[in-house]
């Protein structure tokens, strides 16, 4: 469940923050059945330059981390962030239709590899757990009367890769490939329950508030 928390309001000796204030983030971290407040990081987004997509989403979900401990400085904070590849080609968010279009027209009969950047910050002991979780999806060879008809029912400017794989955008593929799928919506939650575990929280025994 998603508390309601604000900087410094603190119920429990430990807090679990999100540091994202995406929808889909936060859904995906209810599903664990934990108590949790969201905050929204402030840091510079901007690739580096010739930075490898695993080095940008490894940096910039420990940088979002970090930017919310000095609001809750005795919590566990989870930074998340994801970057879509084509070949060498780093895809962002399309932000408008024509983009999205250009984005699956590429992508069609191809393969787009996801790089999704975790981490779990200690706030109190500074300790920060850090990972990628790759994951590869192989779209269908699409028509542009698919594309246009997708991206008009679902809109996903706001999506890397212009799909949203929790919806119609299944229809566009032709498989998937990863060790955890739930990263695919930008919150790895199996490689995320080994970061909790090794942080002394159990899920699984954990209670809703910890």
């Amino acid at each position: 469940m998603t508390s309601s928390l604000q900087a410094g309001q603190q119920t429990s000796p430990r807090t679990l923050v999100l540091a994202s204030t995406s929808p889909f983030r936060r859904e995906m971290l209810s599903r664990l059945g934990l108590d949790f407040a969201t905050a929204a990081p402030d840091c510079d987004e901007t690739r580096l330059a010739d930075e490898p997509a695993v080095a940008l989403v490894q940096r910039l979900a420990e940088s979002k981390a970090r930017a919310v401990a000095a609001q809750f400085p005795e919590a566990l904070i989870i930074g998340s962030d994801q970057v879509a590849c084509l070949d060498d080609q780093v895809l962002g968010k399309p932000g408008t239709r024509e983009r999205a279009f250009a984005q699956l027209r590429q992508a069609s009969g191809r393969s787009l590899r996801f790089a999704t950047g975790l981490c779990l910050y200690d706030a109190r002991s500074d300790h920060a757990q850090v990972c990628c979780e790759p994951y590869q999806v192989h779209f269908r060879s699409l028509s542009d009367a698919e594309i246009a008809s997708y991206i008009d029912r679902e809109q996903p400017f706001g999506c890397a890769g212009s799909f949203k794989s929790e919806g119609l955008g299944i229809a566009l593929f032709e498989r998937l490939e990863g060790a955890d799928p739930s990263s695919l919506i930008g919150l790895p939650l199996i490689r995320l329950c080994e970061l909790l575990r090794a942080a002394g929280v159990d899920p699984l025994q954990a209670p809703a508030a910890f």
